[in-house]
């Protein structure tokens, strides 16, 4: 009988889709940020902004949301080496993955998160990481968080549970989830105030702001525009809906 979650909730479009999904699914919700060093602050400002409009904008939802809490751990900074934390250039590494990997944060976040839900009486923890669109990143795996759930219910001595609703889903899929959640008023709130931009830019596109180049927003648009492609005519399925 799980009702008590808490959301790592970044203030992106992956995080505030958790949320809401979290919203629906649980009694109580409350949400976790970090602040770990990274380069643009908008992305901690974005997550005060659609927290506010949630609790505007979906009053149902707004009496399940309990407090917001924020985390310093500016040590994940202090080991440097990713272009989220430093002013170098997105690009690949001698190791495959990208250089806006950051090793260990996803490690350290759910471990904090759990310490956090020990504390608060949650007992589930949500995260929007995912195998479909993850960047070849290996803390978003789901062997990655089936160990996490494991290393934590061992280390706590709680029966913590690790949600992970995107998973399976490429953009396009969390598109359509927010939509299935929300309806046009969620993915309105995702367009114009929730924050995935590496680059920390603010300008606006269809599908969100954000400088349009750098590879979450990439992911990001190429899902917009797979979500709305028209549906191949099927029998009972008009074209286009």
């Amino acid at each position: 009988m799980h009702t008590r979650a808490l959301v790592l909730f970044s203030g992106g479009q992956d995080s505030t889709t958790c949320l809401a999904h979290a919203l629906t699914h649980y009694a109580h919700v409350e949400t976790l940020g970090f602040d770990y060093g990274q380069r643009h602050s908008v992305e901690l400002q974005a997550r005060q902004t659609v927290l506010q409009r949630l609790r505007w904008q979906f009053p149902h939802w707004a009496a399940r949301l309990g407090p917001d809490h924020v985390l310093n751990v500016d040590v994940i900074g202090q080991i440097g080496g990713s272009s989220l934390t430093e002013d170098v250039a997105i690009a690949m590494q001698q190791d495959g993955l990208p250089n806006t990997f950051v090793p260990g944060r996803n490690l350290l976040f759910m471990t904090l998160a759990g310490a956090l839900a020990y504390r608060r009486g949650l007992q589930v923890l949500v995260t929007g990481v995912s195998e479909a669109d993850f960047s070849g990143y290996p803390d978003c795996r789901d062997d990655t968080m089936k160990a996490m759930q494991l290393a934590l219910n061992l280390g706590l001595e709680r029966r913590l549970r690790i949600s992970t609703p995107l998973m399976w889903r490429d953009k396009a899929a969390v598109w359509q989830l927010a939509f299935e959640l929300g309806g046009q008023a969620l993915i309105d709130l995702i367009v114009q105030d929730s924050h995935t931009c590496y680059q920390g830019t603010r300008t606006p596109h269809a599908w969100g702001a954000g400088c349009g180049q750098c590879p979450a927003c990439q992911l990001r648009a190429s899902g917009w525009e797979r979500w709305h492609q028209p549906l191949p005519q099927q029998a009972g399925h008009p074209a286009g809906a």
